[in-house]
């Protein structure tokens, strides 16, 4: 995507409006300062001399971060030297010591997305213990190399606090780790997170970890441009609705259908022509040339502030899985199956006659797991054999996604190894009978592939007969301009050029 120094000019502006709103909802958030877990990735110079990097890297980078005005809001536990370390697990560890260094100052803790904060959090409790004695001796641990973040942080952890070592190691030591965000910084007022859309998935992790703190989800914006403010920033994640600024680009709006998502041809409103309850997908046209642009993201008009409309965010349009920043449409996933499932041969000509999936987020870093049953069952003399081609398949899998996802897993490693759950014959006809029950029509069932239901995953659950990971990582290289893919859709951590 398109990025100029207008642009950020925008950008910023968006960011400007925040703590204004937050202010009115949430009292002495300049007595402090915030923990935000921000990271940078990878860039590149294109053939033309371009620098293509992932959007928030292009802000995080630019002069309008960097060189912002120093204020209370603006103030961040972690200096700019340790959020652009580009060493994603040095960074986590830098900014953590200086977030608990600075305990006593942090008001309000947070991340872009939920997913990257509960990263953060699994982080902390793997190695808390370090990051303890770094705060015990004023040190800064010998992992972090990066010269220019180790000189910063060194500068945070300079004297030994033994007591606040202490503190924190009692903490993270009690057992259950319920609340521990609210006793690690006991001024916290809120979680700063993105929680609507695919992140919602998270928000029972959230609240485990918070312990009654609000997910307050700021802001909407994407790769293509940024787009509205959350006005009433302490409703419930499921309450959660939008305004769009219509100075950040032009919108207009295709009409959905609710039950279908067939969208109406030729039915393209203005944002001042949206009916309240109505369905849309949204379509931009950017200063920074893009033209009725399809974004992908389905709205419902929720309501008006003033003469805004105001729009709750509903889903992406076709995207069947999601953990992180990876968004794999169902045409994604079955292009993916079918390369994988010839590997299958060898095991006495099974055939793979059924599949399903779903993002499994009970760990942490989350993963795809893939329901297979297979005709005629897996063999059982030879575990071994069954074992290393599983493994190869969940790894042909992973290498036929796409370039977002394959990131993911190998280098910010946000995805855990994909999950095959071979299960047994019968398996998808006892789902169908589920489905049958809840009022689906025996004519006109067909397997989703993609399951959320814990009803329908806990029937396939009850008859795993077998599990397997993929054991390596996918291949990825930096992002690379494809002409062919130059319509595709975005997220909000795509690539733009500047």
């Amino acid at each position: 995507m398109p990025s100029t120094e207008e642009e950020l000019d925008r950008k910023t502006f968006l960011y400007n409006l925040l703590v204004p709103v937050m202010n009115k909802y949430v009292e002495g958030l300049d007595e402090g300062r915030g923990m935000y877990l921000l990271f940078v990735k990878p860039e590149i110079t294109t053939a033309s001399g371009l620098v293509a990097r992932p959007v928030l890297t292009s802000y995080y980078k630019s002069g309008h971060f960097r060189q912002r005005p120093d204020s209370p809001y603006t103030r961040y536990t972690s200096p700019n030297e340790a959020i652009l370390c580009p060493d994603s697990a040095q960074s986590m560890y830098a900014q953590l010591l200086c977030g608990l260094a600075r305990r006593g100052e942090v008001l309000r803790v947070g991340a872009v997305f939920a997913s990257a904060f509960l990263r953060a959090v699994k982080f902390l409790e793997g190695h808390w213990r370090a990051l303890c004695d770094d705060i015990r001796a004023g040190r800064v641990d010998a992992r972090v190399t990066d010269p220019a973040c180790r000189e910063a942080v060194a500068r945070v952890v300079a004297h030994p606090v033994p007591a606040l070592a202490d503190a924190i190691a009692a903490e993270c030591a009690a057992g259950s780790w319920q609340g521990i965000v609210r006793r690690l910084w006991p001024r916290t007022k809120y979680i700063d997170v993105i929680v609507t859309g695919s992140m919602a998935q998270y928000i029972p992790l959230l609240e485990f970890y918070g312990d009654g703190l609000p997910l307050v989800s700021t802001m909407y914006a994407s790769s293509e441009s940024y787009f509205g403010i959350n006005l009433r920033p302490l409703d419930k994640p499921e309450d959660v609705a939008y305004t769009l600024l219509p100075n950040m680009c032009y919108y207009e709006f295709i009409k959905v259908e609710k039950d279908s998502e067939e969208v109406r041809e030729g039915k393209v409103v203005n944002l001042i022509d949206v009916e309240v309850g109505g369905y849309y997908e949204l379509v931009v046209t950017t200063f920074t040339g893009l033209y009725r642009y399809r974004v992908g993201d389905i709205l419902q008009v929720s309501g008006f502030h003033n003469a805004a409309p105001q729009f709750r965010f509903v889903h992406r349009r076709n995207v069947v899985l999601s953990v992180d920043t990876d968004k794999t449409s169902e045409d994604d996933l079955l292009r993916a199956v079918t390369a994988a499932k010839r590997l299958l041969a060898p095991l006495g000509g099974a055939i793979l006659s059924e599949y399903t999936a779903y993002a499994d987020t009970t760990s942490i870093p989350g993963h795809y797991v893939l329901f297979w049953e297979l005709t005629p069952p897996l063999p059982s003399h030879d575990d071994a054999a069954v074992a290393r081609i599983m493994a190869s398949c969940c790894a042909a899998v992973e290498a036929g996604l796409d370039a977002v996802y394959r990131r993911c897993r190998s280098r910010d490693r946000s995805v855990g190894p994909l999950e095959i759950r071979v299960v047994s014959p019968g398996a998808f006809d006892a789902l169908m009978d589920l489905c049958v029950s809840h009022g689906s029509s025996v004519n006109q069932y067909k397997t989703s592939r993609c399951i959320k239901h814990p009803d329908a995953i806990a029937v396939l659950e009850a008859r795993v007969v077998g599990r397997f990971f993929s054991d390596g990582v996918p291949h990825w290289e930096p992002f690379k301009v494809e002409a062919n893919h130059a319509g595709a859709n975005a997220n909000a951590d795509g690539a733009s050029a500047s």
